[in-house]
């Protein structure tokens, strides 16, 4: 019996805690109503109270969901289901086969075509790709002959852990790992990796106490023997005409130390180098930082007008070769970035697509081709578009979205939060807990050996004996009329109009 007793006092203890509950529930559901029914502000709120509320819950689960549930492998963006998978295979290093048939709609304009010849290359018969050199006329020319590259990616915008598996990872497959324009930190350098220190705009991590380009910070850098190059960074594809931003919640005492400024502070870069106007000074701070580090230096942009480059590369000429920059990274206008304003993301700048070429055959124009070596990125996550991109005339490409594949990213779209659920752009340490660089590490070798590798198929089956050998006529474009064309023919057309003068005058 007393056991009974406790049985029902316990029970009627539930009952009350749950009419509690259900009166707080009822009481939240009238004050929401009542301040649904008498706010201004959203009209569907106000008509449809408390229920009103869950369209904001469904279109945040709607990112997540869509993914997953509703679209098809090739149909997202910004990169579908089919890239995203690939990539997780890469760099999980399992097999990368699929059956059936392929799921891709070949018909689709844009889309290109490899030509395979009669008697492809033997496996006996590949070789690894060319050693290529950057920066003849410095101290220091860099040697390398690497493919894939890890693309800038600042300290801050992504983890420290993110920074470590990279630079780990990179020093393991043999390729470069750019800083972005976030400044040189510690863990850029531990994991071993040879590094591309970019200079933005604000000149994070060499710059004075007035934001001015300091040669002592230069020095300083160049001595690390593991940085091998220096970038300016004009413009990035993702905001061309827009500096670099990074919310002060992301700001902590160790990145306001590395980049100069401030902590707990909106980090936003200006809109453009502000020591120089032209493409003298250009040239002119090229030559004076080549000269302080004694390292390749180059610069990164995305193409728009291309007026500007038909000067350079003619100012070039007149000053001499030694004077040209290095390289030249070219972005394109889908290049991605963890926070920058629609208006330029969707609107600005030329597609990869269109500007390599363009750039390409200016150079071959100028007669500054081999001089000046070409690298670039904008989505290029997958074998297929890197192989375009070495045909239309790339000498290297950079992936900055296809490494964060291959750090675990699930494409959250959360990058301009600190609330990345992956570890990879947030600087939560619960968040970070779940990106352990040495597993991810290993990762980021695989996509890149992974990438060479199938890269090299296609080549093989073009009948070259490395990707370095690939051509505008090993690959067509599917036009309009669902018929493909060469790219050799397609940009040929392309280039006679330019060189008669008028467009490049039209958007000088």
């Amino acid at each position: 019996m007393a056991e009974m007793g406790w049985l029902f006092v316990a029970l009627e203890i539930l009952a009350a805690l749950f009419l509690f509950v259900l009166g707080l529930g009822v009481l939240a559901i009238v004050c929401m109503y009542i301040a649904d029914i008498t706010q201004t502000r959203h009209a569907i709120r106000r008509n449809y109270p408390v229920v009103g509320r869950f369209r904001y819950l469904f279109e945040h689960l709607g990112e997540f969901f869509r993914q997953y549930f509703f679209a098809m492998d090739r149909e997202e963006l910004p990169f579908n289901r089919a890239e995203r998978s690939w990539a997780y295979r890469a760099c999980k290093n399992v097999d990368s086969t699929v059956a059936f048939g392929s799921t891709r709609d070949l018909r689709r304009p844009g889309t290109v075509l490899f030509v395979n010849c009669p008697f492809p290359t033997l496996g006996k018969e590949a070789v690894d790709p060319d050693e290529v050199v950057i920066g003849p006329y410095a101290q220091q020319p860099y040697r390398t002959n690497s493919l894939i590259n890890v693309s800038a990616m600042s300290y801050g915008a992504i983890s420290r852990p993110a920074v470590l598996a990279l630079s780990s990872g990179a020093h393991m497959a043999g390729c470069w790992l750019n800083t972005g324009e976030g400044g040189l930190s510690r863990y850029h350098l531990e994991g071993g990796a040879d590094i591309v220190m970019q200079i933005g705009t604000a000149k994070y991590g060499v710059r004075d106490a007035d934001g001015n380009l300091c040669e002592n910070r230069l020095r300083e850098l160049a001595a690390h023997a593991q940085v091998k190059m220096f970038e300016l960074k004009l413009s990035q594809g993702a905001k061309p005409g827009k500096g670099g931003i990074l919310p002060g919640k992301k700001v902590t005492g160790e990145i306001a130390a590395i980049r100069g400024i401030s902590k707990g502070q909106d980090s936003i870069s200006p809109n453009r180098h502000t020591d120089f106007d032209d493409i003298g000074g250009l040239l002119d701070l090229i030559d004076r930082i080549r000269g302080v580090t004694g390292k390749p230096v180059g610069f990164k942009t995305v193409v728009g007008a291309y007026g500007w480059l038909e000067e350079l590369f003619a100012e070039i000429n007149a000053r001499g070769s030694e004077c040209a920059p290095d390289f030249i990274a070219i972005d394109s206008a889908d290049g991605g970035t963890g926070a920058a304003p629609m208006s330029l993301m969707d609107n600005v700048g030329l597609p990869i697509r269109e500007s390599l070429p363009m750039v390409v055959d200016l150079l071959h124009k100028h007669a500054l081709r081999e001089r000046v070596k070409l690298v670039v990125s904008g989505k290029l996550i997958v074998p297929a578009e890197v192989a375009w991109a070495l045909c239309a005339g790339a000498d290297f490409v950079a992936s900055a979205r296809g490494f964060m594949f291959a750090l675990g990213c699930i494409q959250a779209m959360q990058c301009n939060k600190n609330t990345c659920p992956t570890g990879i752009t947030t600087h939560d340490p619960k968040l970070q807990r779940g990106l352990v660089p040495e597993d991810k590490a290993l990762r980021v070798c695989n996509f890149v050996k992974n990438m060479v590798h199938e890269v090299g198929v296609i080549a093989h089956s073009c009948g070259v004996k490395h990707p370095r050998e690939l051509k505008r006529f090993h690959a067509r474009i599917v036009l309009d009329s669902t018929r493909s064309v060469p790219l050799n023919e397609l940009y040929s057309d392309v280039v006679a109009t330019r060189s008669a003068g008028t467009a490049a005058k039209a958007q000088s």
